[in-house]
């Protein structure tokens, strides 16, 4: 009966692959045969955890033998925050508490539930392919039927479902250890090595560490707005648009770090002050517009969750959310009313908005430090240090341009590119009276373009001289469409 129902499985996944061709509308159908995929994206996590934690350790062993206790409470404390919040992230993700699962959650007691989360995952992994009765791989169909559209089936095996649970987890906690543990112990190491004037080595390696951590956490929230937005699709970044991005992400947050660092170096109290503006703004952004919507919770948090358990784990959610941007833009907006809590549409007004406000913010605290700055600088050119750390933070927001023009992976789906955007209102003015005079439309600069059409606009929004709306889906290539590898696993 298995080998007739394997045979069945195959002839019918054969019949799909037959039906390679393009459909009416441009949309492909796609399968995959290959096994399951490797769990990179969890061993990476779990040895920046491990890394970042037993450094951390050390350096507060040091820190207790030379009697440095301001030093050693700060790196305890941004030691066990995220290291305990990801235990509960795991055991919240597989649902832990209502099995029999002793063993596991004693190591998530010990803070090593991570580690015992990564050896369960390749342990499924390496037994996939050994097992008399392998698990039918990941195959992708669109079957289009007349009067409703295209309709996307899953059929994925047991290990890959177990896999992507893993993976899906892991992102998260990845997200976590870097923005609420490695950025704050970023900034405290570094204003440690400013404040006593010599570098560690072990202090220096952790921050290193963290440094990793956090690019990956922000690559990480990037590429999960991309998979919440596309959700219909799945695509494969290709390496030139990691590369970019890694850049991007890794000159923004360096010289936001640096930025604070600097200030607080030199107006100490002052920066306790612009940190808590920074958290309660992006903390209390979306419950205002939550309350102005006048709209109400949603209730797919948890099935068994009252609604005092649901408002804690969105207020958890939202500091989560507090503490990315005040170190580097989240790439998501929150919609506390929706049942993903994001936001789909691109909202790129508040993105334009966030990068300008962020750097009028770094010129502001670099400025106020050259002015009050200590002795200790006097040996440093301090006009050519704000120079390169203003030109540091405008050449990270001219990878994220890049970014959005050539290496986004559904770019051919958006309706205008940056050189759309970047045109300045009077020639768009003057463009718009040449189009009118000439009665024709105006073509686009390049035909891959980087503003998202939302998916709720209205169709009379894109209807705007009178034809049809256009078909997004039949603007996809080839290669576009028959990628089916997980976006994540080369982060």
């Amino acid at each position: 009966m298995c080998e007739v129902a394997m045979e069945e499985q195959d002839r019918e996944i054969s019949d799909v692959e037959q039906c390679s061709s393009v459909a009416e509308n441009g949309v492909m159908l796609v399968v995959n045969h290959s096994r399951a995929r490797p769990p990179f994206s969890v061993v990476l996590a779990t040895v920046l955890y491990c890394a970042e934690f037993v450094t951390a350790a050390v350096l507060c062993s040091m820190y207790h033998y030379t009697d440095d206790v301001i030093w050693m409470s700060f790196t305890i404390v941004f030691m066990l925050v995220p290291a305990v919040l990801i235990q509960l992230a795991l055991t919240f993700i597989h649902r832990d508490l209502g099995r029999d699962r002793p063993l596991v959650l004693f190591l998530h007691l010990l803070l090593l539930g991570p580690v015992i989360r990564c050896f369960e995952a390749l342990v499924i992994y390496f037994k996939s392919g050994k097992k008399e009765e392998p698990y039918v791989t990941i195959s992708r169909k669109i079957k289009l039927k007349k009067g409703t559209g295209t309709e996307m089936e899953w059929e994925i095996g047991q290990t890959e479902r177990i896999l992507a649970t893993h993976r899906d987890a892991f992102k998260r906690t990845a997200v976590i250890q870097a923005f609420l543990g490695s950025t704050p112990q970023l900034t405290l190491q570094l204003y440690a090595t400013i404040q006593e004037k010599y570098i560690l080595p072990t202090r220096m390696a952790l921050m290193i560490i963290t440094l990793i951590s956090i690019t990956y956490g922000a690559l990480v929230c990037s590429v999960l707005a991309i998979q919440i937005r596309f959700d219909d699709y799945k695509l494969q970044l290709r390496p030139c648009a990691y590369l970019c991005m890694i850049v991007w992400r890794g000159l923004e947050i360096a010289t936001r770090v640096t930025a604070l660092v600097l200030f607080s170096t030199a107006l100490t109290h002052w920066t306790i002050l612009v940190g808590m503006v920074n958290l309660l703004f992006f903390f209390f952004l979306p419950w205002v517009e939550f309350w102005a919507r006048k709209g109400s919770l949603t209730e797919n948090v948890e099935k068994n969750f009252s609604k005092l358990d649901t408002v804690v784990v969105l207020c958890m959610f939202t500091l989560l959310y507090a503490c990315i941007n005040i170190f580097c833009w989240s790439a998501v907006q929150l919609d506390l009313t929706h049942q993903e809590l994001i936001e789909k549409r691109q909202q790129w007004g508040r993105l334009a908005m966030y990068y300008c406000g962020r750097f009028v913010e770094n010129f502001l605290l670099i400025t106020l430090w050259y002015f009050f700055k200590s002795d200790f600088y006097e040996y440093v050119c301090a006009p050519l240090l704000v120079v390169q750390l203003l030109v540091c933070y405008s050449l990270a927001v001219l990878f994220m341009l890049l970014f959005y023009q050539f290496f986004h992976p559904f770019r051919r789906l958006f309706k205008y590119n940056v050189h759309d955007c970047l045109h300045c209102v009077c020639c768009h003015k003057k463009r718009r009276g040449e189009q009118g005079r000439r009665g024709k439309p105006a073509h686009s600069y390049s035909t891959a373009a980087t503003m998202v059409v939302g998916a709720e606009e209205p169709v009379e929004l894109l209807d705007t001289q009178g034809s049809q709306p256009p078909d997004l889906t039949s603007q996809l290539g080839e290669r576009e469409t028959a990628i089916v590898d997980d976006m994540m696993e080369a982060a």
